[in-house]
């Protein structure tokens, strides 16, 4: 059987296979071309100096890529006229020999198991659950709150397991944040070749970074491919999830868009329905007063043309970062109102089209997908975490919190600085005044300010004091006339599961529990809460580095081994200890504390819950968590075993 990751076979032409030479990475077609010949010299020949985030060929000069491509041709001549047989295993330090290379440094050891399931060379999905024995699997139905990229993938695995569940979805269709988000200018700001599954790339994107409609279509597709439709079910909201001891289930209430209630009777539950789902509207005076259209921006009002129009866009963060240059054009005036200016990385392939070359690699290729996700991988794992961390030792602490986090301000300054020029206005709303990496850092490939130089676009930095039926008054009394005003301003990222009410044993509320500081073991369970797992739970919000469907692919496949225990050994329930859960809230507490998004110069932050303290963010590497979740610790467990065990 073909491994699927080794290409499909092809009969491309001479001229059209250099025809799409000239669009890949370099360093990926030669780690390509030595699964096809076996031959280490195609990385032994080539030198990279070094990869950085988003940037795919290793600064290699453009003689080096030339040559490369001029090897590289008669290599794929040869592996297609031969019927492009399926390349031979490749030993395990030859291997280990590429990943070094391609990483441009020696990959440490705490990472190669992490690797090798990314990469998965096998082609054998190895974060998959094994099918559970049927009539075991049977008595354990599971409801699965959400279906966005989370929700998904818990269905492909629960389907893959051969449990029962049921979805329920408040939306009418899968993508979670990428099926609401469908404001002008929406993309992903992981690199898309990166940011899908594991085990379902997409050969097909039309972006590096996807815009909305795409994502919104893959997690669909994907919805159909596997089978989940059935289990579904769209348009329907979770308000109550309550615990029965004696029973040993969940009784889980839906409210559907009519208002009419039903209930679903599982045995475990899991919630999927993300930190970034409810929107945020700010507690402005007088904006029930505005006699024109406002929406928030996660609830897009397509029914409103802003050609000509006069518009107010509150908050300047990730979503109107990317608002404001798509509307900037078409609009009378565009005020963009920022509270706190924001640091950029600079991307210029933010907007770039995939080439049809680079999608025809990714196709035929042996191995050019995988090693290209390992590209993309390799310079956000952790690198962000290293410029995050503080060194109590660094002199400077408003400034930067170590000589790295200190480099990376310098970058962005430029970054910044070069694009502005001489307009030192501009220059003092747009230049952050807290350390780098503090807040969500925000790609970048120019389109930002020059929206904001442009003639019909002011950036209003002065705070707002109320909203007046035509107009937003700001703190110094200037009235600014509008006709339309967006709200970007974020979302309840802090209040985990709001508004679903959750009751676990003898009555426990959870939200009374956590009050503001959310917390599950692994960031996956809770005291109290008896086979209930959450997926993108507290503690599990990456803000370094990886991609969320990353975490999501660890915290299901621990999840499927805590509901194959379950069914196996016909357990009544699992939870972890109270002693368990406190000691890795603590742990995670005291890493973020040396971290500089808890920084005291930042006073504003979507991390940050109302007393300033952070609870949703993971502080751990990628390889520490992926150690960490790689298998459920038992002893850490609360068992109670089942009438049939």
């Amino acid at each position: 059987m073909r491994n699927r990751y080794a290409g499909e076979p092809f009969t491309t032409t001479d001229s059209e296979i250099a025809a799409a030479l000239e669009h890949l990475s370099i360093p990926t077609l030669l780690l390509s071309c030595v699964h096809i010949t076996g031959d280490p010299r195609f990385i032994r020949d080539f030198r990279q100096n070094g990869i950085f985030l988003n940037e795919i060929e290793g600064f290699m000069s453009e003689d080096d890529k030339a040559r490369a491509r001029a090897e590289a041709l008669p290599v794929i001549v040869d592996y297609r006229d031969r019927g492009c047989p399926q390349p031979a295993p490749l030993p395990a330090g030859l291997v280990k020999e590429m990943m070094d290379w391609a990483a441009c440094e020696i990959v440490p050891d705490a990472y190669l198991g992490l690797l090798a399931e990314e990469l998965d060379l096998e082609g054998r999905d190895p974060r998959s659950p094994a099918p559970l024995e049927p009539s075991r699997a049977a008595e354990l139905p599971v409801v699965v709150i959400g279906c966005g990229e989370s929700g998904v993938l818990a269905g492909i695995r629960l389907a893959q397991a051969r449990l029962p569940f049921t979805i329920i979805e408040k939306n009418v269709g899968a993508g979670g944040t990428w099926w609401e988000n469908d404001y002008p200018g929406a993309r992903v700001d992981v690199a898309n070749h990166f940011y899908c599954y594991s085990f379902e790339p997409n050969n097909g994107w039309g972006h590096y970074f996807a815009e909305q409609p795409e994502l919104r279509a893959y997690f669909g597709d994907l919805v159909a491919k596997h089978g989940l439709e059935e289990h579904i079910r769209w348009g329907t909201e979770v308000t109550d999830a309550v615990w029965d001891e004696e029973t040993g289930t969940w009784t889980v209430t839906t409210r559907c868009a009519d208002g009419a209630e039903s209930t679903v009777t599982a045995r475990a539950v899991i919630t999927a329905v993300g930190q970034l789902n409810r929107p945020h509207l700010p507690d402005l005076e007088g904006a029930d007063t505005f006699a024109g259209p406002a929406f928030h921006s996660a609830a897009w009002d397509h029914s409103i043309d802003l050609t000509g129009k006069r518009v107010a866009l509150i908050g300047a963060g990730a979503s109107g970062f990317q608002i404001a240059p798509a509307i900037a054009e078409k609009v009378a005036q565009l005020t963009v109102f920022q509270r706190t200016a924001q640091w950029m990385f600079p991307n210029p392939m933010y907007h770039d089209v995939v080439a049809d070359g680079v999608r025809w690699a990714l196709e035929h290729l042996p191995f050019y997908g995988r090693w290209y996700r390992f590209l993309l991988l390799w310079p956000g794992a952790d690198k962000g975490l290293e410029a995050a961390r503080v060194d109590p030792d660094y002199p400077d602490q408003d400034y930067a919190v170590s000589e790295i986090n200190a480099l990376a301000r310098q970058m962005f300054t430029g970054w910044i600085t070069d694009q502005v020029g001489d307009d030192q206005e501009l220059l003092a709303k747009v230049l952050p005044d807290y350390p780098a990496t503090g807040k969500r850092t925000l790609q970048d490939n120019g389109t930002w300010l020059s929206t904001l130089r442009r003639d019909n676009v002011d950036l209003c930095r002065d705070p707002i004091r109320r909203i007046t039926p035509h107009a937003v008054q700001t703190e110094d009394g200037a009235l600014r006339e509008v006709d339309v005003i967006i709200y970007a301003t974020g979302f309840r990222h802090t209040e985990v599961l709001w508004p679903m009410r959750v009751t676990g044993r003898a009555g426990t509320d959870l939200h009374a529990l956590w009050g503001n500081r959310p917390y599950a073991y692994l960031g996956i369970t809770v005291p109290s809460f008896p086979n209930f797992f959450l997926l993108y739970g507290p503690g599990a919000h990456l803000a370094h580095g990886g991609s969320l469907i990353f975490n999501s692919e660890l915290e299901m496949r621990y999840i499927d081994a805590c509901l194959a225990k379950l069914a196996d050994e016909g357990l009544h329930s699992i939870e972890p200890s109270t002693q368990a859960a406190a000691e890795w809230h603590r742990a995670t507490q005291a890493a973020i504390a040396q971290t500089v998004w808890a920084h005291p110069s930042i006073k504003h932050s979507y991390f940050k819950n109302a007393d300033g303290e952070i609870h949703t963010v993971s502080p751990w590497r990628l390889d520490e968590y992926w150690s960490a979740v790689r298998e459920p610790d038992w002893s850490q467990f609360v068992i109670t075993q089942g009438v049939s065990s």
